[in-house]
């Protein structure tokens, strides 16, 4: 295998594990949330965020921890047959088939894009564009030309009425980490048959 590649699985490995050790503690920040919710509908007035707030830290601990999950092979798969197969049938079917993921993981995350652009004030049909321009603003004149960039920013229609905007910017965050992790599976797939050990 070329050594860029390696260093790539190597890099790849390393932040997921990094960032997927990090979100799995998000769990105790949602079960923390969630007694608060049950507390205070018993003994106080019932918070209007816990709700929202739960959903968004399980989008969180739910994206963020897929790449890691990927990488540690603990993902659900259908075992009616890939279990009694030999290692390099197995890396052969998880070669051809991360392809089906990978085209998945992209149509998720152009709609992620959209979405997140729409959550930020862009009602236009070029958000790659828009991105683009908002970053530039940000790089060359700063954060407070960037927020003249924005338009009216989305919110939830609860009565909390969170931002958006920032769930969805992890959303795609998370969605472009599990790309990046079956681009670092494939890679190693190809590596188990060609002969390359872990």
């Amino acid at each position: 295998m070329p050594r860029l590649i390696l260093r790539y699985i190597g890099a790849i490995d390393a932040m997921n594990r990094a960032i997927g050790r990090m979100a799995m503690y998000l769990i105790f920040v949602l079960i923390g949330v969630l007694l608060w919710s049950s507390a205070s509908k018993v003994f106080l007035t019932p918070s209007m965020w816990t709700l929202e707030t739960a959903q968004f830290v399980m989008v969180a601990y739910f994206v963020l921890g897929g790449p890691y999950s990927i990488q540690l092979g603990s993902n659900v798969r259908m075992d009616l047959f890939y279990g009694e197969w030999s290692p390099r049938t197995k890396a052969w079917v998880d070669a051809i088939t991360v392809f089906f993921l990978i085209f998945y993981l992209g149509v998720l995350l152009y709609g992620g894009l959209v979405s997140t652009a729409y959550s930020l004030g862009y009602f236009g049909d070029e958000p790659f564009r828009f991105f683009l321009d908002l970053i530039g603003t940000f790089v060359t004149q700063g954060p407070s030309a960037a927020g003249e960039e924005l338009g009216f920013l989305e919110r939830s229609p609860t009565a909390w009425r969170p931002w958006l905007w920032p769930i969805k910017t992890i959303l795609c965050l998370g969605v472009f980490l599990m790309i990046l992790q079956a681009l670092a599976e494939f890679f190693r797939d190809i590596g188990r048959l060609r002969g390359v050990s872990d």
